[in-house]
């Protein structure tokens, strides 16, 4: 089901109430706009405007804001003197700072085929966090803490309208397994049921729920082959380049696949993000990125088995829920009762803690990944009494 895309409308005066439609993030939306009576009021977001110095040079850019937007001198010192504000493009990063799309799997693995992970923007991108992650440089910081806040925004306005559930689960279920299959058949089943499923991004559990909303619209056969493709490249590891290159394999054999979210991290850099996702959220800063991904599960989430990070997960989603600060509390079902309760008991907990709070009914275990489904409606039902 294709994620609702909300589009721009002119509206607000000033410089101080500017609303979000007010923002061009495409060359096209940049055409439109500047014939129709010019750029004053908007922020015109990482759009290559080398090739429009003519319109330009007639249009009124007063009160405009250019954030990264290459541009010729003769342009530049125009608009400049129309009094825009002007954030021009930061040399050799490997990452733009003021995107105003999310990623798609094709640029963040730009260069794979050919010459490896290595070489590839999100490995790049990677490297440059490592180098400045802790050199105390208020620049570098700063160009993390925009290049977020961008991604965010393209995020909300992605996911406007859209009904988002979360699967979360463990980086280490290894393709080729009967719970890698499990996860993929729950993400095919969530988007076949008009949500949107949204993951951490990475692999594992992540990977196989997005991978089964790309092939929503295909069949059993195309599904039961990708898993026997994917399935000779277990890991990302030793080779972050002959698993991702399999996985664009299957996207070459079935073309088209359905929408869905990625929200993975450069803090975990050295677990990639997985190309399955059609929209990848790629953060910096983790926590950013971790609240960020929970607070727009709106439809609920989906746990299944994992470790440290998604028990904290299922206790990051169930404060909230406690606290009804986001309103209502959102479903949220665990997978696997043996796990959730003598592995790792998180469901004792989080049991008690929704006792005789309006998150008590919002919440279920199940033995199986195929029973999730139907648990995360019903509990959806209740809410949607409430």
């Amino acid at each position: 089901m294709p994620i609702p895309q909300q589009r721009h409308e002119p509206g607000g005066d000033s410089a101080g109430e500017v609303p979000q439609d007010r923002e061009i993030e495409t060359l096209e939306e940049f055409d439109l706009r500047a014939a129709g009576g010019g750029l004053g009021g908007y922020r015109v977001q990482s759009v290559d405007l080398t090739g429009r110095t003519g319109r330009l040079l007639e249009t009124d850019t007063a009160g405009s804001v250019f954030l990264g937007c290459p541009m010729e001198p003769e342009a530049l010192a125009k608009v400049r003197a129309d009094g825009a504000m002007v954030f021009p493009p930061v040399p050799n990063l490997p990452f733009d700072p003021y995107r105003g799309l999310l990623y798609t799997p094709e640029q963040l693995f730009d260069g794979l085929a050919s010459d490896g992970y290595e070489a590839t923007p999100d490995a790049r991108a990677y490297g440059w966090f490592q180098r400045t992650k802790d050199d105390g440089d208020v620049f570098a910081s700063m160009l993390r803490a925009v290049h977020d806040d961008a991604v965010s925004d393209a995020l909300d306005e992605l996911l406007a309208g859209a009904a988002v559930v979360g699967v979360m689960g463990g980086h280490a279920m290894a393709r080729g397994t009967d719970a890698y299959a499990g996860a993929a058949r729950l993400g095919r089943s969530l988007a076949r049921s008009g949500l949107t499923v949204a993951t951490g991004g990475g692999p594992g559990a992540m990977e196989a729920a997005n991978l089964g909303a790309y092939l929503s619209s295909f069949d059993d056969d195309v599904l039961a082959g990708s898993l026997e493709l994917l399935g000779k490249t277990p890991s990302f590891r030793p080779s972050v380049t002959d698993w991702a290159r399999a996985a664009f394999e299957v996207r070459e054999r079935a073309p088209g696949g359905a929408r869905s979210v990625g929200i993975p991290t450069w803090f975990y850099g050295h677990e990639p993000p997985n190309p399955f996702a059609s929209h990848i959220a790629k953060y910096f800063a983790n926590a950013l990125r971790e609240d960020g991904l929970l607070a727009r599960c709106t439809a609920g989430v989906v746990f299944l088995p994992g470790a440290a990070g998604t028990v904290q997960e299922i206790f990051d989603n169930a404060t909230p829920n406690y606290y009804a600060s986001r309103g209502e509390p959102t479903p949220m079902v665990l997978v696997d009762r043996e796990h959730w309760t003598r592995e790792l008991p998180a469901w004792p907990l989080l049991r008690a803690l929704a006792e005789e709070r309006s998150m008590a009914d919002r919440i279920a275990l199940v033995d199986t990944v195929e029973e999730a489904p139907a648990a995360l409606a019903a509990l959806a039902g209740r809410t949607a009494r409430a």
